[in-house]
């Protein structure tokens, strides 16, 4: 029998408190929650029916689709047991991977060692070294950066070190060549996550970011859902930034600029693929709108994918399973403009999967350890699979 499968992911997409949410200075981050009460009510009919108001109390949103009829899909929560709350902790959780502890953050900016090597080895020097928002630092910096050819190296309250620099003024390929640079020196005692390129473009006063943002990922610490999907020759396919964030290990991609591009490449996927794995990242509700505290259009994005589900439902097939998720919060109403610790949603449709109630998962890594289970490759070396839960 060939099998399909997919885990996508809605990056920053979280649905309320982790047990530890405070210890992170995150106390309050509800990321649909607070969104739904700041637009007065949700109104996502086919999410609704999936069953995401059921995963936790969200306004606008019931528990069922009528009354005493239960949502369409298998539904519940998932809370992060690795230490952090990045994109990179929170994609190798969910493929197998625990993190017993963070990986470093430079909220007082990078030791100058660090920085006189980086410049040595790139030729430039750079400006900025803080942690700040990435619009803002451009916007500040930008035009001294014009000016000077400069690097702008900032960080946030995640584990990143992020270059950012005009097309006109550094070529694609020497900003790129310059983030594998960070790449080397960033590890060991000094290892961050993610080194990330942060191209843009415009004049002062109107500067806006490009496309072709790129993550440099640490390689995984450990065998994830994916090395051991190779290992058995089972196909996987990636839509969006998912190859970054596993230094490329056993996953290509094509990356997304946009949630439509996103939606599209999954629909073609799924018309495609006659068996095998699909990861995704879907990331304007991160990108685009949670870090830049912009509700409206995280709103709007919660509308659009709304719409689009029926779309993805017509392509789901009987022995599928597709699970639709996120990696951690990233909560536009609150003062911050970096991640949230919180749970994240866990929606799983199929043919042949029974709407239930999945409660409160203990770790992310429970939903790779149901794919595995599902392509009888598993187990991981960290979660527990539900597949036995929902299968009808």
């Amino acid at each position: 029998m060939k099998r399909r499968a997919a885990i996508i992911v809605l990056d920053g997409v979280g649905i309320g408190a982790a047990p530890d949410q405070a210890a992170y200075g995150d106390a309050g981050s509800d990321t649909l929650g607070n969104v739904a009460r700041a637009v007065g009510g949700l109104t996502l009919p086919n999410l609704e029916r999936l069953g995401l108001g059921a995963c936790r109390s969200i306004p606008g949103l019931a528990p069922g689709v009528g009354p005493g009829v239960g949502p369409t899909a298998a539904y519940g929560v998932a809370l992060p047991a690795s230490q952090g709350k990045d994109s990179t902790t929170g994609h190798w959780e969910i493929c197998g991977i625990v993190l017993e502890r963070a990986f470093r953050t430079y909220p007082q900016g990078f030791p100058r060692p660090l920085l006189d090597e980086f410049v040595r080895r790139t030729g430039r020097g750079y400006l900025g070294n803080t942690a700040a928002s990435g619009t803002a630092i451009i916007a500040e910096l930008g035009e001294e950066h014009q000016q000077t050819g400069k690097w702008i190296v900032y960080t946030s309250a995640d584990s990143v070190f992020q270059v950012a620099a005009h097309e006109a003024v550094v070529p694609l390929d020497e900003l790129y060549r310059a983030c594998e640079v960070a790449r080397q020196l960033l590890v060991g005692e000094q290892a961050v996550s993610r080194v990330i390129a942060r191209p843009f473009v415009g004049r002062p006063g109107a500067y806006t970011r490009t496309a072709h943002r790129r993550d440099f990922s640490i390689e995984p610490v450990g065998k994830t859902l994916l090395d051991v999907l190779a290992e058995r020759g089972i196909p996987r396919v990636g839509i969006g930034k998912v190859d970054d964030l596993f230094a490329g290990r056993n996953i290509t991609s094509e990356h997304t600029p946009t949630n439509a591009d996103a939606y599209r490449l999954i629909e073609a996927a799924l018309d495609g693929l006659a068996e095998g794995f699909i990861f995704v990242n879907v990331i304007e509700f991160d990108q685009s709108w949670g870090h830049r505290n912009d509700v409206s259009g995280f709103h709007r994005g919660l509308l659009e994918l709304d719409t689009w589900i029926p779309r993805l439902e017509t392509r789901v097939r009987e022995n599928d399973l597709i699970i639709l998720t996120a990696d951690h919060g990233n909560d536009p109403t609150t003062p911050s403009t970096d991640h949230s610790r919180e749970a994240v949603p866990v929606l799983v449709l199929g043919g042949r999967v029974r709407p239930r109630a999945l409660g409160e998962r203990r770790s992310f890594a429970d939903l790779g350890a149901t794919v595995a289970e599902y392509f009888g490759v598993g187990p991981l070396a960290a979660g527990t699979s539900f597949l036995r839960e929902i299968a009808a």
